[in-house]
């Protein structure tokens, strides 16, 4: 049988705000510890429970039971938050205040935070001024906030002890857009936050997304940060756009989308769970509900006979944070002027004496969501901690790149050429290194610099050439036309070289055009390398960026043009002098052995006609040789049979004189060979073929070789060697110096800027680190 346990009154007036009090109690001593307070509670909640027949009741005790176990082993993992939990919190809240005039910081580093989201009228305000103890946010009937607050509550003892200095025990504000203005009215701050908010969204109930920051400095508040976000409405009123909710909703989401970020999503008790908007879309922002905590409004004004047990307990929406139900002060309790601290006071005896809220009192009244905020807030920074620290880092690099980007103030003309010389001198080098393959920063995801011009070389140029048919453009026919054309006007006893040597000639000529394209293909590449070999300085100077880009164009445009002349030369040797004597050029007795098998393999594999008569063999063999003997000897006529010619035809024992005049046909203005090919013309045109092929495999390789070669001596090696000279003989001039390095208008701003930011981080590692080395020394005690 468990004894039972009373409540100490004194645990009850530490839980409430007691202002009265002429020496306020510290933070710990104030609220005890949350695993205290639940013990004494529990024993409680036993006994009240076991004197009922209830099967809730039971239910309830079984699962404070297992809330106790649970809380024991919390507190068993996270003794050393209050030894830290002083310290991390307003850390935080300073980072917030450092980073806030750089919006681009704050965008990249999210610091942690609890956001506030609810529907309109939800309660959100009034949990605010029950964790602060005072009224100081504007109230109206319709939307409230109109703009996010984000509200720092710093937590100030006086004590000997403590590194803060308390105002004669005066509670305070401050807000960041008026720095060093202390408010002490707590009515001042209502006023200046709604003036605050007109400034920036109009009087007629327009909504702003830009911050208003606000720190409330007491001894009756627990070290949190809280984000006061606009409640979501659906209907449109004053200035309000039409997609109002649209606009609130994005507004939410583009702080609780982030994982820094703790959801306090805030539902009215009277408000079916599964249709809450604060659920909803902490739930879309927060799938597996780890950084939520639900808190139910309004618990004193659900329908009699009803509860929220199952909602506390998470058996509706479970999550991982729990849910807190409070009591918010009604429109009459305000208007009556009664004090939060009564208001608490009568939340406290609500929840003590309610039959089935009285065994949850762990998870009802504003004083244990005070607590709970603190402690996961506390335990939320701890394990961001070391991204949060990564991230700074990251950030710190991008800013040291960007100081040298902006680099320093120049003054005398000394300090200007030195630099001058610096950025031209590391821009040739970045050159010559991207050519080489040798720059420090070499991309994984692309080739770039000299990797280019070698694909330009074997994939591009050398891979067409490969697939050039050396014979393209010449058929049969053209063949014929310039062996007979050769031949003059009579029979050739071999084979000319005249017809080879021009159609070789013809078609080394057209290896012209993919030497120069591969030459401008190389040409181009250097100019876009020009773009990767800008130092960082170099967009500093628009002047100079832009005398650079001339000089630099003017001189690869004078290197293009030897190098055309040199690819042009080459194809001109190869056209000048056909070399015959080539070792690997198939000539002779062998080209006509590979020509003859050819012509008799194409024969053989035409059918035979029905009309051709049969050839013995010795006739064969004969005419064989024949066609062999032609090549080296007498050719056959290529006079047309039909057009032989033949004796007068007389009649026998005629002396009649022949009288008749002997007719001849006018040559045509264009002729060609005849359609009649003959099997040595087919012999010789297979022989011919076979000279270009093989002569052309000589000539292109020797081209492969050569333009290449070209393209790299006088192009981009000559670039490599006499870069830097350029730059110096063109640029490199005292009266040039003001002008080349005259800055853009915003670098200077650009700077200060930088620096600032610069400073920013130094100061915030420095302090996660402090943090980090307390943490440290906190676990060895």
């Amino acid at each position: 049988m468990l004894t039972p346990t009373r409540v100490p009154s004194s645990l009850l007036n530490t839980a409430i705000f007691n202002k009265k009090s002429p020496s306020p109690p510290s933070c710990q001593s104030r609220i005890p510890s949350l695993s205290h307070s639940f013990e004494t509670l529990f024993s409680t909640t036993q006994t009240c429970c076991c004197s009922s027949s209830s099967s809730s009741c039971r239910s309830i005790v079984k699962t404070l039971a297992k809330s106790s176990e649970m809380e024991e082993e919390s507190r068993n993992k996270t003794k050393l938050l209050p030894t830290i939990g002083s310290s991390v919190i307003p850390i935080v809240n300073k980072l917030q205040d450092i980073f806030e005039p750089f919006s681009d910081l704050v965008s990249k580093i999210k610091l942690p935070e609890v956001a506030v989201i609810g529907s309109q009228s939800s309660g959100k305000s009034s949990v605010l001024e029950a964790l602060v103890g005072r009224d100081f946010l504007p109230r109206s009937s319709d939307i409230c906030t109109r703009r996010p607050l984000i509200l720092q509550l710093e937590n100030r003892t006086k004590t000997s002890h403590n590194q803060y200095e308390y105002d004669d025990g005066r509670e305070y504000g401050e807000f960041l857009h008026l720095p060093n203005k202390r408010f002490y009215d707590f009515s001042a701050i209502r006023r200046e936050i709604q003036a605050e908010t007109e400034r920036e969204a109009g009087a007629n109930k327009g909504v702003s997304d830009k911050k208003i920051r606000l720190k409330i400095s007491s001894p009756n508040v627990l070290d949190i940060t809280l984000v006061d976000l606009p409640g979501i409405t659906k209907v449109p009123i004053g200035d309000q756009p039409t997609d109002i909710e649209a606009k609130i909703r994005a507004m939410i989401m583009s702080y609780i989308k982030h994982e820094t970020c703790i959801i306090l999503a805030v539902t009215p008790a009277n408000t079916d769970l599964a249709t809450s908007d604060a659920l909803q879309m902490a739930k879309s922002a927060d799938p597996a509900g780890s950084r939520t905590i639900g808190v139910i409004t309004k618990l004193d004004i659900m329908d009699k006979g009803t509860d929220a047990c199952n909602v506390l307990l998470g058996r509706a929406v479970p999550l991982k944070l729990g849910y807190i139900g409070i009591i918010n002060r009604c429109q009459a309790d305000i208007n009556q002027n009664r004090s939060i601290a009564e208001a608490l006071a009568s939340e406290d005896k609500f929840f003590r004496s309610h039959p089935v809220y009285h065994g949850l009192l762990d998870r009802c009244g504003l004083p244990q969501l005070a607590k709970k905020l603190n402690l996961i807030l506390e335990q939320h920074i701890r394990a961001v901690l070391p991204g949060l620290k990564a991230k700074l880092n990251i950030q710190m690099a991008a800013v040291i790149k960007e100081l040298k980007t902006v680099g320093e103030v120049m003054g005398s003309k000394a300090e200007q050429g030195s630099v001058l010389l610096h950025i031209l001198s590391k821009y040739c080098e970045a050159f010559s290194s991207l050519v080489d393959g040798k720059l420090q920063e070499m991309s994984t995801t692309e080739l770039i610099g000299g990797a280019r011009i070698h694909y330009i070389f074997q994939s591009i140029f050398v891979k067409r050439l490969e697939e050039v048919d050396p014979c393209d453009g010449l058929n049969d026919e053209d063949i014929r036309t310039a062996i007979q054309n050769a031949t003059g006007p009579k029979n050739a006893i071999f084979v000319p070289e005249i017809p080879f040597e021009v159609l070789v000639r013809k078609q080394i000529a057209r290896l012209l055009d993919p030497s120069l394209k591969c030459l401008y293909f190389v040409y181009d590449e250097l100019i876009k390398m020009n773009r990767a070999c800008e130092s960082t300085e170099i967009p500093r100077f628009p002047v100079l960026k832009k005398r650079m880009d001339e000089v630099l164009g003017k001189f690869l445009r004078d290197g293009v043009k030897p190098a055309e002349r040199m690819i042009g030369n080459i194809i001109e040797m190869e056209m000048d002098y056909i070399n015959t004597s080539h070792p690997n050029f198939i000539g002779g007795s062998k080209a006509v052995e590979v020509a003859m098998q050819q012509v008799r393999s194409s024969k053989a594999s035409q059918p035979r006609s029905s009309t051709d008569r049969p050839t013995s063999a010795d006739n064969s063999a004969g005419r064989s040789w024949g066609n062999v003997s032609s090549i080296f000897g007498v050719r056959e006529s290529r006079m047309p049979s039909s057009a032989s010619p033949t004796k007068p035809s007389t009649e026998s024992g005629s002396d009649i004189e022949q009288t008749s005049v002997i007719l001849l046909r006018e040559p045509p203005s264009i002729l060609r060979p005849s359609e009649n090919q003959t099997e040595q013309e087919a012999v010789e045109i297979v022989l011919v073929k076979l000279l270009l092929n093989s002569y052309y495999d000589i000539v292109r390789k020797n081209i492969q070789d050569c333009v290449p070669k070209a393209i790299m001596y006088f192009l981009v090696n000559h670039t490599k060697r006499e870069l830097l000279a350029t730059f110096i003989k063109n640029l490199y001039r005292e009266n040039l110096f003001e002008e080349m390095l005259q800055e853009q208008e915003e670098v200077a701003t650009q700077r200060k800027r930088t620096r600032d930011m610069f400073q920013i981080l130094q100061l915030a590692v420095q302090t996660l680190e402090d943090v980090e080395s307390e943490v440290v020394a906190a676990s060895k005690r």
